[in-house]
């Protein structure tokens, strides 16, 4: 649904940081599905940990919150290029079930719980081969250039 330059439009992360690749589904209003494909190239490796590399869980819920981020401008209807950038205002029930290592395709799936005075609050969950890795509730918000 959406490949890598068109996530690019609408995230303003960029190399090391940016951690979703593809968009699969997306309901506006409601749900997104993305993809991070995991591969032993990413630079947190080095240090986390050497021998043995899992992707921190602090990447794991931004890559959630930058699909999430994704859902909410196509929902606000943003244009490409009046897109600012999306603020953790808070992270809730996190919690980790398996670690994710490289040659992982990483699942993200974010629903839209409520929006109220320019909160946004998601249920998020991250998936490999269809098995629980992490989920949490996450708020954000979204401020123009």
């Amino acid at each position: 649904m959406m490949n890598i330059e068109e996530v690019m439009q609408y995230l303003p992360h960029r190399y090391p940081f940016l951690l979703v690749d593809r968009v699969i589904e997306m309901e506006l209003g409601k749900s997104i599905t993305a993809i991070k494909n995991v591969t032993i190239n990413e630079p947190f490796f080095n240090g986390h940990f050497p021998g043995s590399p899992v992707m921190p869980g602090v990447l794991i819920l931004e890559a959630l919150a930058q699909a999430a981020a994704i859902l909410s401008f196509k929902t606000d209807q943003y244009a490409p290029d009046s897109i600012g950038v999306v603020y953790f205002a808070a992270i809730d029930n996190a919690r980790f079930k398996k670690p994710v290592v490289p040659g992982d395709r990483l699942v993200l799936k974010a629903e839209i719980m409520r929006k109220m005075r320019g909160i946004w609050k998601y249920a998020a969950r991250a998936e490999v081969e269809g098995v629980l890795v992490a989920e949490a509730e996450l708020m954000a918000t979204l401020r123009d250039k």
